[in-house]
């Protein structure tokens, strides 16, 4: 039972004469590239790395204070390192361009899951250093950070929906 040609589309034409040299040296020149240029300056990437950087002062500022409740200072110190880690790590897949090898994760998905939950537990964390750093100064910049990083964190798991699901509703 036949259901008709198939076309198959690759990336040369194997009958056909060849595109001009500038050309395909200006196409394969963009992704022959090790990083993503335009993600350093672009909204997502300043994001993460201010992000980052809040979270990273929040860490050494409770690090370096003296405590009053270990148990609560601790959980606030995993929450910010885990997600500083999360975010390093999701900033050089989309620096490194490993998205595009690694196409079977759903990388928008995936970044708005972490978000989700990174930012429930940092504004949990965030409120329970706050309550508890009894007008000690590290500790109050500390879940000021925090509580910075949280905003930023809802400010990227709003882009990262906005483009993810708002695109594919609009496009169909």
């Amino acid at each position: 039972m036949s259901h008709g040609a198939r076309v198959i589309r690759t990336g040369e034409s194997s009958g056909g004469p060849m595109a001009p040299p500038a050309a395909a040296s200006s196409s394969a020149g963009s992704d022959a590239e090790l990083m993503d240029g335009a993600y350093f300056r672009s909204c997502a990437g300043m994001l993460k790395v201010a992000q980052m950087i809040s979270l990273l002062i929040g860490f050494i500022s409770v690090n370096n204070s003296p405590w009053t409740d270990y148990s609560a200072y601790s959980f606030f110190q995993i929450v910010t390192m885990c997600d500083l880690v999360m975010i390093l790590f999701f900033y050089i897949i989309y620096i490194f361009r490993i998205y595009r090898k690694l196409s079977c994760v759903s990388w928008p998905l995936a970044e708005f899951l972490h978000y989700l939950i990174g930012t429930i537990l940092l504004l949990v964390g965030s409120i329970v250093a706050a309550a508890k750093s009894y007008n000690s100064t590290g500790l109050v910049a500390g879940a000021t950070f925090g509580f910075l990083a949280t905003i930023l964190c809802v400010l990227s798991m709003w882009s990262s929906y906005k483009v993810s699901c708002i695109t594919q509703s609009t496009s169909k």
